[in-house]
């Protein structure tokens, strides 16, 4: 009856009826029920001989184009027939123009039968299921592995893991929570098919499917592993870094994985988030995440399905199940760690240039920004301080005044950052650089395959690596750290060049060739190897290979950094800004968006780069205001000066080839609209910090996309030309040049206008107002205002601003109110002293909630705010 139906939701039907079948059936009927077709004979070799030259299965052509999934991923060949059939899968030419990474729907893909492991065994565990997964026959990829241990741990009510515990192969060395007793009241099902194997995990609430593995073959080999599964909707979020719209493109989207430095483009960028949180029609979320630190490919189809491809480790994965997106990066930052609680100095306007050239230079432009009085807190320095590139070296000629002006710094309350790259020069006359005398010593570089010391090239010229997968490395990086801090009293580190990047490709000697360096399968990274502008994959590191550690380099950094130096150091919050990422990165350093341009569409590109770091755990985030290469305009950089002050991270950055772009060198007009930018960032300081203790205490995103606070209304499932701050401030930026106006969207409710709230220490009318059905809503927006709006129900609070946040957190504390209709509002303020060490957990801070009921109660919420100003 299906097979007659002409339609195209009948050859859905049957697709599922053929692929599915062992499933539907298996919730049918007993578990010993097997209703597959017989897997093709098993070639004399053991490997898969294909279909030679035979007629491929009439029910490929059954298959619908968006339920196709990729049997040769490889992107270096255009995939033949003949090719097709030796993997034993169909071919279907789409279109005879172009090929298939044109078009995206793979011309060879795999037939509802192909061999999959089946499930031989499956048990009851104190935390869930254990099962045994066998594999009969081999795939087309080397060295299958043809027994697996399954574990479906049950560790929350609202997460699930399935996991492979093979400890002889490698694993990502981040600190998971390790669950002893199965979740009493599981928000999930999970279902299981035998032969072949597959999972089905549902929502017990209403039935959706979140994970369905049945859609395709499972890969376990010892460099390549693949799990795809369908996905419930097209609203796909997360899965860091690239430069893209916040939400991804599911028509044939291929997301390469594996930490480079380039400039932002459409490639594998700097970072490594294999984490994604999806919307479900009804306004429900989920997320997953895939503890794997090797190479992959992360492949979105229409179907909609998702396919994890990686090529080394284990397949260990999550499931949160919210049920609304904000409890979804909770429980993901449960797993990989809630971001550390920042320097409140940090929340200021950080300014920086490469291209000073001098300490005089740089002192002068501080100079400059006090005498126009445009808030500054950090003051940065990039490598032209250093002696010839060297680290933990200071120019003798052109920055010998260095010392003094950070002793000026810290006279006016600002602080003092520098950038520190990875790589040590190798190249310096015997006795003259110890850092890489002592490294050498010590044996904390990373090394060839041969054991030697891997030499590659950046600024310095000829550098060694250090491996920070040492313990050891961690002292010398401490050591030399103090060393040049009795020097130069800096506040904080940017880590940068940390992917690592290298100028070479893999070493001055190229790499080795072996399965590290051309693995069966590479996915799609930039330059067409692993080693493209990095170290070699087969370099050894202290735990294990390049080949796995690769995207942690930057993770590890910023924990030698942070954690074990800066915190010895300082006695401080540490403060580190790292280029290159891994979830956990957020418990160490916050993170730029790299290299950006002074271009229009690279102001609009960084609210989704923000928007997807705030999802994975790193809210301490933001772009180069005005652009980092190219040479701004002026109308730029007063639009990005607005938006850039609410980023959580606020620093202006460019490059020596650009010319200066501070808000001193502009025009009068100019810099008086920059200076209200930023005196409005510093007067909402007091809400800003709140939102980071909240980041900090349980994983609330600090810039937030509006679904999150506005899951059923799906018109906010597509915006990222806005934001708001936690749940109640709403930014308009202005994102286009030579217009007056921004066409902003306003969800359902009361919106009050920020700029016409009264002054007053508690205002309850809180000016004009706009009471939305959910709509767009066109904004004037002149040259020197970009729109932010409150929503009702809210108390935001705010200081009087000063050019520092030290000044500013002295003046009097004030709130804004905004009033439901019905006369509600509330609010909260977290204080403490802005830079001890774990003021929440030793309990040394304040913590007020506000509640405004009835008018009655308007001076209990003033005396509040009065007993709470700083003396």
């Amino acid at each position: 009856l299906l097979l007659s139906s002409a339609t195209s939701h009948g050859l859905i039907v049957v697709v599922f009826g053929v692929w599915l079948l062992g499933t539907v059936f298996w919730l049918r009927g007993p578990p010993s029920m097997e209703t597959h077709k017989p897997p093709p004979p098993v070639a004399p070799s053991g490997q898969n001989k294909g279909w030679q030259g035979g007629p491929q299965p009439e029910s490929c052509s059954l298959i619908p184009e968006a339920w196709r999934f990729d049997c040769y991923p490889e992107r270096s060949v255009v995939v033949t027939e003949e090719m097709c059939h030796q993997r034993n899968c169909c071919f279907i030419q789409v279109s005879k123009a172009g090929s298939p990474e044109q078009n995206g729907v793979p011309w060879c893909f795999y037939p509802p039968d192909f061999p999959s492991y089946e499930l031989a065994a499956i048990s009851k565990t104190e935390t869930g299921y254990s099962g045994k997964l066998i594999r009969l026959q081999k795939t087309y990829y080397p060295n299958d592995i043809e027994t697996l241990q399954l574990d479906v741990l049950y560790e929350s009510n609202s997460r699930l893991r399935v996991t492979d515990p093979a400890k002889q192969r490698y694993e990502v060395p981040i600190d998971v929570p390790v669950v002893k007793e199965k979740a009493p009241d599981p928000l999930y099902t999970v279902e299981f098919s035998k032969k072949p194997f597959g999972m089905v995990v549902k929502r017990k609430q209403n039935s959706a499917v979140l994970l369905n593995t049945t859609v395709a073959p499972l890969f376990y080999a010892d460099q390549f592993l693949q799990m795809s599964s369908s996905l419930p909707s097209d609203f796909v979020y997360g899965l860091g870094e690239h430069r893209s719209n916040f939400l991804h493109d599911v028509q044939w989207n291929t997301l390469t994985m594996w930490a480079r430095d380039a400039a932002p483009e459409l490639t594998n960028l700097y970072g490594v988030h294999p984490f994604y949180l999806l919307m479900e029609p009804n306004g429900l979320a989920h997320g997953s995440f895939l503890l794997n630190s090797n190479a992959m490919d992360v492949v979105l189809q229409p179907a909609p399905a998702l396919t994890w491809r990686t090529i080394g480790g284990i397949l260990d994965l999550y499931i949160f199940l919210g049920p609304d997106p904000g409890s979804v990066i909770g429980e993901y930052l449960e797993v990989v760690g809630k971001p550390a609680m920042p320097p409140y100095w940090a929340l200021g306007y950080h300014l920086c240039r490469w291209g000073y050239d001098s300490s005089n230079n740089t002192w002068d432009v501080v100079r400059a920004m006090r005498n126009y009085g445009i808030p500054q807190d950090v003051q940065w320095n990039d490598i032209d301080y250093m002696d010839r590139a060297l680290d933990f070296t200071i120019d003798p000629v052109k920055f010998s005044t260095l010392p003094d002006l950070v002793k000026d710094l810290h006279i006016h309350n600002q602080r003092y950052v520098m950038i520190l790259d990875p790589g040590i020069s190798s190249t310096q006359p015997a006795g003259s650089y110890l850092p890489f005398e002592e490294g050498i010593k010590q044996g904390i570089f990373i090394n060839k395959s041969s054991g030697d010391t891997l030499i590659g090239k950046v600024w310095p010229g000829l550098t060694a690596f250090p491996d920070f997968s040492n313990p050891d490395t961690h002292e010398w990086w401490y050591q030399n750290l103090k060393k040049f801090h009795d020097k130069v009293p800096f506040d904080g580190l940017w880590i940068d060049m940390n992917e690592p990047s290298n100028f070479f490709d893999g070493s001055i000697d190229g790499c080795p060739s072996n399965d590290l360096e051309n693995p069966p399968y590479t996915p799609g990274v930039l330059g067409g190897s692993l080693r493209a502008k990095t170290v070699c994959a087969s370099a050894r590191q202290k735990i294990t290979s390049h080949y796995n550690l690769h995207n942690l380099f930057g993770l590890m950094e910023a924990k030698a950094s942070a954690r074990y130096a800066l915190k010895k150091i300082l006695g401080k919050r540490p403060f580190v800004i790292s280029r290159s990422t891994f979830p956990s990165q957020g418990v160490h350093s916050g993170h730029w968006l790299g290299d950006n341009r002074s271009k229009w569409k690279d102001l609009y590109m960084s609210i989704p780069g923000m928007l997807t770091f705030n999802l994975l755990g790193i809210p301490l985030v933001g772009a180069d205001i005005c652009g980092f290469s190219d040479t701004t305009t002026e109308e730029l950089c007063v639009r990005w000066t607005q938006l850039g002050a609410f980023y959580p991270f606020t620093r202006n950055h460019n490059t020596k080839e650009s010319k200066a772009q501070d808000p001193t060198v502009f025009s009068p007009a100019a810099q008086t609209a920059m200076k209200e930018a930023l005196l409005l960032r510093y007067s909402l300081f007091p809400f800003l910090y709140t939102l980071f203790h909240h980041a900090h205490l349980s994983g609330q995103t600090v810039a937030r996309p509006l679904f999150f606070e506005f899951p059923t209304d799906q018109k906010t499932y597509v915006i990222d030309k806005q934001f708001l701050w936690g749940k109640s401030l709403l930014v308009t930026p202005v994102l286009d040049p030579g217009v007056d106006y921004v066409v902003g969207y306003l969800p359902q409710g009361l919106w009050y206008d920020f700029y016409t709230v009264c002054p007053s220490t508690i205002n309850h009318t809180a000016g004009d107002s706009i009471v939305s059905k959910g709509e767009e809503v066109k904004l004037r927006a002149p040259l020197d205002k970009i729109n932010v709006h409150l929503r009702e129900g809210s108390i935001i609070p705010t200081q009087r601003p000063n050019t520092t946040l030290w000044v500013s957190s002295g003046q009097p504390l004030r709130l804004i109110v905004c009033l439901t209709e019905e006369g509600l509002a509330e609010g909260d303020l977290f204080w403490d002293d802005g830079e001890a060490l774990d003021t929440y957990e030793t309990d040394q801070y304040a913590y007020i909630t506000f509640r405004l009921k009835e008018h009655s109660h308007w001076l209990t919420l003033l005396n509040a705010v009065i007993l709470l100003a700083p003396s």
